[in-house]
């Protein structure tokens, strides 16, 4: 396979921007992938020649360079394995996380609040950019809602491990009694997305009619097939125009025509996909929680998708959420589905 440079200067190669564009970009999207790859392998043959000069003799020294470079090894490894977990259509996309306060009133609000500072570190941990859309703030405490951008590769496919509700367990600080409190909030993620939707349209799906024009336009649109039909048949899309004297040019204007239907249409489709997901919210109460941060009577995080149990509950509030949301791609990669429930 050539070089990337080598491809480039290949005559011809800019003469179609947009698709040279789209050779870069896959270019380096695959080099992304052989890069670490043949970094892991590098790293794995010189553990190898190590491993043989310490069978020949006893060096604590290099025994300790060993298993510093065979954890670096395997820490490289495991999140190489992570990544081709991300194999969804969307994972590759930055996210849109929208968090909202469920039963349990001003606590519940509070604990929306530090959610948004939990994603918030979790981002920055990782140096993705994170952009406040929109925050609500509540009136005694907390927030009604806040929508984060959040930009850096696969972004998405990260945190849709955080979809759905989250529950806490703490001694509320806004009870005078002191009284130990459940609390909910609902975290919804979805893919940043192109405004601008590509519609292809194969010339095998097309049925082109041509006939005479009626109407205003002179003897010679009524007495030639100057007309256009054109029929998108897996959709059932018909468009016409009989505007020209010429058929070229009433054929291009159909043709505009046409995509713009089917435009509508995708977008159409899109919002009814949309509309589908947010019927699928589950109730922001008991029962249908995710996983739950308990900081009192002791401290715990349990995902109750993967049974995941860590006791560090500051610290996963702080951002360190890397193991809860690598349990769940591996649980969901082995369900098969992309999707744990």
């Amino acid at each position: 396979m050539k070089a990337l440079d080598e491809v480039m200067a290949v005559a011809g190669f800019w003469d179609n921007p947009e698709a040279a564009r789209a050779t870069i970009e896959e270019a380096n999207r695959l080099k992304s992938w052989v890069g670490p790859w043949s970094d892991l392998a590098g790293k794995a043959s010189e553990l190898h020649a190590l491993a043989e000069l310490l069978e020949e003799e006893e060096d604590a020294d290099l025994a300790s360079e060993f298993l510093r470079a065979l954890g670096q090894l395997q820490e490289g490894v495991e999140a190489l394995e992570l990544r081709t977990m991300l194999q969804g259509e969307d994972d590759h996309l930055e996210a849109i996380i929208t968090i909202h306060p469920g039963a349990g009133g001003v606590e519940s609000q509070d604990w929306a609040e530090m959610l948004v500072r939990m994603y918030t570190r979790w981002a920055e941990r990782r140096g993705f950019q994170v952009n406040v859309l929109d925050m609500q703030p509540a009136q005694e405490a907390g927030i009604k809602s806040a929508t984060l951008e959040i930009l850096g590769e696969s972004a998405y496919g990260f945190l849709k491990a955080e979809r759905g509700v989250h529950r806490m367990v703490r001694i509320s600080p806004f009870d005078a009694q002191s009284r130990r409190h459940t609390s909910f909030a609902s975290v919804f993620v979805c893919p940043v997305v192109d405004d601008d939707i590509k519609v292809e349209i194969n010339d095998g799906d097309l049925r082109i009619d041509t006939f005479r024009a009626s109407g205003a336009g002179g003897q010679h649109v009524n007495k030639t097939d100057s007309a256009v039909r054109i029929t998108h048949l897996p959709t059932n899309t018909v468009v016409s125009c009989q505007q020209e004297r010429s058929q070229h040019k009433n054929k291009s204007t159909a043709m505009k025509m046409l995509r713009a239907a089917l435009y509508q249409r995708a977008l159409e489709e899109k919002e009814k996909e949309r509309a589908a997901i947010e019927a699928s919210k589950a109730d922001i109460d008991f029962g249908s929680q995710i996983r739950s941060y308990v900081f009192q009577p002791y401290t715990m995080v349990n995902d109750h998708r993967t049974e995941l149990k860590i006791t560090d509950v500051y610290a996963v509030m702080d951002g360190d959420l890397d193991a809860l949301i690598e349990a769940y791609l591996k649980s969901a990669g082995q369900h098969g589905s992309g999707e744990l429930t």
